[in-house]
């Protein structure tokens, strides 16, 4: 069956170099491919929305991850929203969306591998689901309820708290009862943390060191500690662990753009003498506890105790410098590309 009242060709970006250091323009290539006809079993997808997710540069790295690396010649990848607009996979019916990962493309052909249909969620709209419960939200309830366990009184730092999961997991700290201190970059971001998402304080790593401020957040110690960047955030968290405490390593985000992979940890030598236990986690592991962790979290914002923001980028084309903007802390909030209207068709 051929794709025959759809389109016959797709903007697919590419792996054009292996990026040494910092994304440049020429890392990736934007270009036309033609897309093939349907076999049984598959459906044709018109993308509406495309997450763009610090891992991103991961997977174009050559040191050995979770993941086969993308290399020259092979398209991105990513998490996408699309309508289904045409199908020979009853799964996947004509005018349904799906949500999965796959190459950035305004259209793409899969066979539903790594795809589920969107469940529709009364009163959140697509961009919001899709922004915060495809990645962000589960992420944040994994590593922190699942794994590091919060009690009541318990002193909870974040890092890159701004960020999308940073956000969510201060939280849901505080919604489990725990005081909580975010690092983050500008005296807007760490005004952002207190004044809008409750955090009792936060630490502004541009105007001082990072072990410094978190020796005056947190004067009793830091029972859990949620990485997302690494270097010496986390070295400074190490420093500053409570007996038992639990260290929960989400990203590394300062080191994915360097050629030699060196965290800066040297206070490793606390987690003998404070007991601690650290760990790290791949969400992409725990995509069949989606459904659980949706019912946890979805009371939550219906109450308002998540709030969230989107930074939502325009137009396929603009998406490496949508990117771009992850490893600069450019973005404000859940960075996403809207490539298709959200409108599905009669």
């Amino acid at each position: 069956m051929s794709v025959t009242s759809g389109p016959k060709t797709a903007r697919r970006w590419f792996v054009n170099e292996t990026p040494k250091g910092d994304l440049t323009d020429t890392t990736l290539a934007l270009r036309d491919e033609p897309l093939r006809d349907l076999e049984a079993g598959e459906f044709l997808v018109r993308s509406i929305y495309l997450s763009l997710d610090a891992t991103n540069r991961v997977w174009l790295s050559t040191f050995d991850h979770y993941m086969p690396p993308l290399l020259p010649g092979d398209p991105m990848r990513g998490f996408l929203v699309g309508e289904v607009i045409e199908s020979r996979n009853e799964a996947f019916p004509t005018g349904s969306l799906a949500v999965g990962i796959h190459t950035w493309s305004d259209y793409f052909v899969t066979d539903g591998t790594d795809f589920s249909v969107y469940p529709g969620v009364d009163g959140l709209p697509l961009s919001d689901f899709f922004g915060v419960m495809t990645v962000a939200a589960p992420t944040a309830y994994h590593g922190l309820i699942e794994m590091a366990k919060p009690q009541p009184g318990e002193t909870v730092v974040v890092t890159a708290a701004a960020g999308a999961v940073g956000a969510l997991v201060g939280q849901m700290a505080k919604i489990a009862g725990c005081r909580v201190v975010g690092v983050a970059g500008g005296t807007d971001k760490c005004a952002y943390l207190v004044n809008e998402l409750g955090f009792d304080a936060a630490v502004d790593y541009k105007s001082e060191p990072i072990l410094e401020g978190l020796e005056r957040a947190c004067p009793d110690g830091i029972d859990v500690h949620f990485e997302n960047v690494g270097g010496e955030a986390l070295d400074a968290g190490l420093t500053l662990a409570s007996q038992g405490a639990r260290v929960i390593i989400c990203g590394l985000i300062s080191s994915y753009n360097n050629d030699v992979q060196d965290d800066g940890v040297k206070m490793i030598r606390n987690m003998i003498f404070r007991r601690i236990r650290m760990e790290g986690f791949v969400i992409l592991d725990y995509l069949d506890q989606y459904p659980r962790y949706y019912e946890a979290i979805l009371p939550w914002i219906a109450e308002g105790k998540l709030k969230y923001r989107l930074h939502v980028v325009d137009g396929i084309e603009n998406a490496l410098d949508a990117l771009k903007l992850l490893y600069t802390g450019g973005n404000n909030g859940k960075l996403m590309v809207r490539i298709g209207d959200e409108a599905v068709r009669a």
